[in-house]
């Protein structure tokens, strides 16, 4: 699943008129990379929780991209990226699923993600980045073995940080269904950190969000010799 439903706020100084996944990186929409990332690792379908302007992205992807079948989830209202997630679980066939973010590249190697997610015993699996110098981001604080907590932002000199793909159960998160409404950051990862083992993923590999002009004219230099 990715969530491709945000409004790019901070980016229509120079992003227009299309949501924040279909901004342009070279000649390409920034999702293509996402896809791209998925089709290397052999998935055969993805769910799009899409909503703001959801036709660009419809009308460009069509169907399928390569081999991977593509499935829409619209959103006619703003849901949270709670809600999204749970509208399009309906779509999702396996007992487990990754969730990716639409506005941001992490080059985390899914199968050993998703083999480690097997061999334990969470629900709900986070890829960390590690990072340095950083207050844009809140800094997340594990033990041996699972999430202790997600801290709130502010300039840290080093530590982890959510790199926003998550592994999940399927049941599991529907068992922790809070309304139609809501965030999955704050009423999932931050609600249910000290409640549930919320296990993790640390990958020290290439990640950048294109939340911000700076890091998108960034990511405009930097993914397309990513993927030569």
């Amino acid at each position: 699943m990715i969530l491709a439903g945000g409004f790019g706020t901070r980016l229509k100084s120079i992003v227009k008129e299309v949501p924040k996944p279909m901004a342009l990186i070279k000649d390409a929409p920034f999702l293509s990379y996402i896809l791209d990332q998925l089709y290397k690792y052999k998935f055969e379908k993805v769910i799009l929780a899409a909503g703001y302007k959801y036709d660009v992205i419809e009308s460009f992807f069509g169907s399928s991209y390569k081999n991977i079948r593509i499935v829409y989830s619209i959103e006619k209202e703003p849901l949270g990226t709670g809600g999204a997630i749970f509208k399009a679980a309906g779509l999702i066939d396996s007992d487990n699923y990754f969730i990716l973010n639409g506005d941001t590249f992490f080059d985390v190697d899914l199968e050993s993600m998703e083999k480690m997610f097997q061999k334990g015993n969470s629900g709900l699996m986070v890829a960390l980045k590690p990072m340095v110098n950083f207050e844009r981001y809140g800094a997340v604080v594990t033990d041996n073995t699972k999430i202790v907590s997600f801290n709130e932002k502010k300039f840290c000199k080093n530590g982890l940080i959510n790199g926003g793909i998550y592994m999940v159960n399927k049941n599991w998160l529907e068992e922790r269904f809070v309304g139609k409404v809501f965030s999955f950051e704050r009423d999932i990862l931050e609600n249910r950190v000290s409640k549930d083992d919320i296990s993790y993923f640390i990958s020290d590999t290439y990640f950048i969000d294109i939340g911000i002009p700076a890091d998108y004219i960034r990511a405009s230099e930097e993914l397309p010799g990513h993927f030569l």
